[in-house]
């Protein structure tokens, strides 16, 4: 009772009300307002709820207490709960009016109503309940001896229906384990769906019954049986989240025509003689599942009746182990290269009168229609899919960007204005490892661009995009997170809530917050440096990561050859992410600086040369005894010139008048694929 009765008073008596711009909410709810007072958490916390809801928020409410339980480390007496208004007298109050529905246009908003004795969470589904939980979660505050909640009111919706994460397991095979710890940080931040890219050039990732040469020959054993699938679908479903599985086709398609060559496009003419007359046929093309990245000829052929045989086969099984709606067949990438060489496919055309590869693959596509239908599934596939000819029903993938010949968002639009929905992807691509800034105010709805009410409604929001030719399952959620979670606020919130250094401010606690769910952006990094280290101390490593980023774009796979799908990736480069941490404080030293060169500003610029000259020091004395350090030196050793030459500068001492060079060498790329992210500061300083 006395234990009891301290908590209480200490909660009560919060040292200073919360203000909402020290909330570490994401993504931001559309309405917050705080109130007096705090709403104590003791250890009789207990959870009741009512209403008609499905039964997955009996395990989201039971986790929610375990979360919270871990984070207080209060021994809650209530353990799974199981059935309705079990504790009518309970601290927190769930409503649900009816149960919800996996998949678009549910209604997913939430109430939440904190006083200093009640918190009440009312929700028409139990979607939008589980998303309140997790805001309850973030409300969380303490003091030095107590937690509680502000006393606050929240009103919180969508802006877009499809808020997604694809994740390629082709290139990478990411077991089970990480698919499902992914999940739980999409239903953390509120994102509800998760893309499965299963087959492409590098692996066919799906147990088949029937089928049986897709594992055999095209997955080198890396697959995922159809028990795993089904476990992995209703635990999404759990959380809230639907499942579109992908299956590229007609191109990228090395893995399936392994299994199956006799359904390729590919034509090997063979040529025999008699003393008579030459004798020429054609033999099937034999193919191997890709090693390296990139963009490959191996395509189906849509002029043979047996590849829709398969494909119906394999849609036959595939389908249902997803109940969703959706199903993507890819589409992208197919440069038609065997295609037009093979005559047999030129008569196809003719004879259908089809003038281009364009409208050839819009047949395909369109065979594959009616096969999803029957199982009750809308096709979708990536903007290459989209022609004159394209079922309306068909959803429109965007993806392709100035890097690829088009304006941002330029087939987004094309494809509502045509009549079709569309999700976003284009400025998503959070593999290329662009800073967290770019993804965040790239918005789905296009600026500039006058659509009427009914196209905007046809733009069903964004989906972030991971190829994984550079990750593992070691490194893969130090790519996605925390990053993701700008893009989970850009396809949630407002419009207007754009203010990057506030966001970033509350991203250092949902990425330590995420940790809780089992991501491991930040504990593998270590792994990765006492691994380059030969496990002596990794403090110089990590202080030199702080300031290098891995290359941009596709930069740091040349040619998609420079890596191979069995290649190591426990480098610096991997243990590297965009947005390091000394190049944004660094960056604003010398800002301060330059605005006002007082002795302050200037010993703040002056630390920052002062260590990395120590760091390139104790990375030589580590390489020692660790080779794998040896890449990054050349590299730190720049930095480190550059260091002591500006250190002059600002102490108005003569240079060797090498400083623009010393300061030029550090936007070299040339050195253990990552760059140093403080150049533009450093050029500042010139």
């Amino acid at each position: 009772m006395k234990y009891l009765f301290v908590l209480l008073f200490a909660g009560l008596s919060a040292s200073a009300q919360v203000k909402k711009e020290q909330l570490n909410l994401m993504p931001w709810p559309q309405s917050v307002v705080i109130n007096d007072g705090n709403f104590a958490l003791t250890k009789s916390f207990k959870v009741n709820i009512t209403g008609n809801p499905n039964p997955r928020i009996f395990g989201g409410v039971t986790r929610f207490l375990r979360r919270l339980d871990g984070r207080t480390g209060m021994f809650f007496g209530q353990g799974f709960i199981t059935k309705l208004n079990e504790v009518p007298n309970a601290e927190l109050q769930i409503n649900c009016t009816k149960s919800g529905k996996i998949g678009l246009y549910e209604d997913e908003s939430y109430h939440l109503d904190i006083t200093s004795n009640k918190i009440t969470l009312n929700a028409s589904s139990d979607l939008g309940a589980l998303h309140g939980l997790e805001t309850l979660l973030q409300m969380l505050q303490n003091n030095a001896s107590s937690y509680y909640f502000p006393a606050s009111k929240i009103s919180d919706f969508p802006r877009f229906t499809w808020r997604g994460l694809m994740i390629d397991v082709s290139r990478h095979f990411q077991p089970v384990d990480v698919i499902k710890r992914n999940i739980d940080a999409l239903a953390a931040m509120k994102m509800n769906v998760f893309h499965w890219h299963l087959v492409d050039d590098q692996g066919w990732r799906i147990e088949m019954k029937k089928h049986t040469k897709f594992i055999e020959l095209a997955s080198d054993g890396l697959y995922y049986t159809q028990e795993e699938i089904k476990n992995i679908v209703k635990y999404a479903d759990d959380r809230g989240i639907l499942i579109v599985p992908e299956i590229d086709v007609p191109g990228h398609g090395s893995a399936i025509l392994t299994a199956y060559p006799e359904i390729g496009s590919k034509v090997i003419t063979l040529k025999g003689g008699t003393s008579e007359k030459n004798i020429e046929g054609t033999a099937i093309a034999t193919y191997g599942v890709e090693r390296n990245a990139g963009i490959f000829s191996p395509t189906l052929d849509p002029s043979n009746p047996k590849t829709y045989q398969i494909l119906s086969g394999v849609f036959d099984e595939v389908c249902p182990l997803f109940p969703g709606d959706y199903f993507h067949i890819g589409g992208d990438e197919n440069e038609g290269k065997d295609w037009d060489a093979n005559p047999k496919i030129q008569e196809f055309k003719k004879k259908h009168n089809l003038k281009t590869n364009h409208e050839l693959q819009t047949y395909f596509t369109m065979q594959l229609a009616p096969m999803l239908k029957k199982h009750g599934k809308q096709l979708m596939g990536w903007e290459e899919i989209l022609t004159k000819d394209l079922s309306k029903e068909a959803i429109v993938h965007s993806w392709r960007g100035p890097n690829e010949g088009m304006t941002a968002g330029q087939s987004l639009v094309d494809a509502v204005k045509k009549g079709y929905k569309t999700v976003l992807s284009n400025g998503y691509y959070i593999d290329l490892m662009y800073p967290i800034a770019s993804h965040y105010l790239n918005d789905p709805m296009p600026k500039g661009v006058n659509l009427t009410n009914e196209e905007k409604a046809r733009i069903l929001g964004g989906e972030a995009t991971m190829w994984t030719e550079l990750v593992t399952s070691e490194t893969i959620d130090s790519r996605l997170w925390p990053r993701t979670a700008a893009i989970a606020e850009r396809l949630w919130s407002a419009e207007d809530v754009v203010d990057v250094e506030n966001m970033r401010k509350r991203l250092e606690t949902i990425s330590f917050r995420l940790e809780e769910l089992g991501i491991t952006h930040i504990r593998n990094k270590d792994v990765i440096l006492r691994n380059i280290a030969n496990n002596q101390n990794i403090k110089a490593l990590e202080e030199f990561s702080y300031v290098s980023e891995p290359l941009k774009g596709y930069t740091r796979n040349k040619g998609g050859t420079e890596y191979q799908m069995y290649s190591p990736f426990t480098l610096f480069a991997d243990a590297c992410g965009p947005d390091s941490k000394d190049s944004l404080a660094f960056d604003a030293a010398v800002n301060q600086y330059l605005a006002n060169k007082s002795a302050e500003n200037k010993a703040k610029v002056a630390a920052f040369f002062n260590k990395w000259i120590a760091v390139h020091k104790d990375l030589t004395d580590l390489s020692a005894n660790a080779p794998l350090v040896q890449p990054i030196l050349p590299l730190s050793k720049k930095l480190s010139d550059a260091s002591q030459e500006l250190l002059l500068v600002l102490d108005n001492k003569s240079t060797s008048g090498n400083l623009k060079k010393l300061v030029e060498d550090c936007n070299t790329k040339d050195h253990a694929d990552v760059e140093l992210a403080v150049y533009a500061s450093l050029k500042k300083l010139l």
